[in-house]
């Protein structure tokens, strides 16, 4: 049995917590994925307090709905690997404070984004830096048994399973491990999907689903905003060997309708697909989130 869940960025803006869950809840899914991106909107959850977060806690536990993973991809303007002490300093406190709410909310998992730097050139002084703080971050995580699972990304400094194997031989923790997403793990034709897929199996924690168009000669490829089925990605195949290999984890659907016309509709589209999709493979979803007493 497996379990789908639902990127926040996904759905419309809502008035309240409890009212994104309902939704999150109304649409058949068991868990949410929530953001804290680039924006200083969403940056400012870091320093939710003790009320806000007892407010989304509580919103959890009345709907049924998890929130399973935390993704920090507000890494991308504040990266652990800058040239710039003041950015890392940043990027450090950043990834402390994310383990701290995670902690809070009952957050199983801090999804990485695996850039040592995005908007600076790569060095092999960025390289290092962000495995120091990397470092650090997963001692701070382990002290509160948090995963930190690092994302395969658009960028290839990490844009494989093979990448994070081996960052695991630099860094020993049961603590630090990989969040593949399928979509960006195929736009990249060094990739072979199943084969990462096979040899990073025993530390995959979660599965992001987006569809995409490869990396050529001639083209950067499209990491986000393709429709599923529009894309180059064999979920089929992709569901088939994670199946094979009796993974039973989580997967989550990535998508950025929260400003489209109607972005309750687009999620339904793309929770269809998946349901057939899983049902054809032979993947048993866990039932839809039950209210509590």
């Amino acid at each position: 049995m497996v379990s789908l869940g639902i990127y926040e960025k996904a759905l419309p803006k809502a008035e309240s917590w409890l009212a994104r869950l309902q939704l999150v809840r109304q649409l058949g899914f068991n868990f949410i994925e929530l953001s804290v991106d680039e924006s200083d909107e969403r940056l400012a959850r870091l320093n939710w307090t003790k009320a806000q977060r007892a407010a989304v806690r509580n919103a959890s536990w009345e709907t049924g709905v998890r929130i399973h993973t935390l993704m920090l991809s507000g890494h991308r303007r504040f990266p652990l690997g800058s040239a710039d002490p003041e950015v890392r300093k940043t990027s450090l406190k950043m990834l402390y404070q994310a383990v701290d709410l995670a902690s809070d909310l009952g957050i199983r998992n801090i999804q990485l984004a695996g850039y040592d730097v995005y908007y600076e050139p790569k060095t092999v002084t960025t390289r290092e830096y962000f495995y120091e703080n990397l470092k650090l971050g997963v001692e701070y995580a382990a002290a509160k048994e948090v995963m930190l699972a690092i994302e395969t990304m658009d960028d290839p400094f990490i844009n494989s399973l093979e990448k994070i194997c081996e960052i695991k031989t630099q860094i020993h923790s049961p603590w630090l491990q990989a969040y593949p997403d399928v979509g960006n793990l195929s736009a990249w034709p060094s990739n072979n999907v199943a084969r990462e897929l096979e040899v990073g199996v025993d530390n995959i924690v979660s599965v992001h689903l987006k569809d995409t168009q490869p990396v050529t000669a001639t083209s950067k490829g499209q990491f986000r905003d393709v429709p599923f089925g529009d894309g180059t990605v064999d979920f089929e195949g992709c569901l088939r060997t994670l199946k094979r290999l009796d993974y039973h984890g989580a997967f989550t659907i990535e998508m950025w309708t929260e400003k489209a016309a109607d972005p309750e509709h687009e999620v339904k589209v793309a929770k269809q697909y998946f349901d057939d999709l899983f049902a054809k493979v032979g993947l048993e979803q866990e039932q839809e989130a039950c209210l509590k007493n």
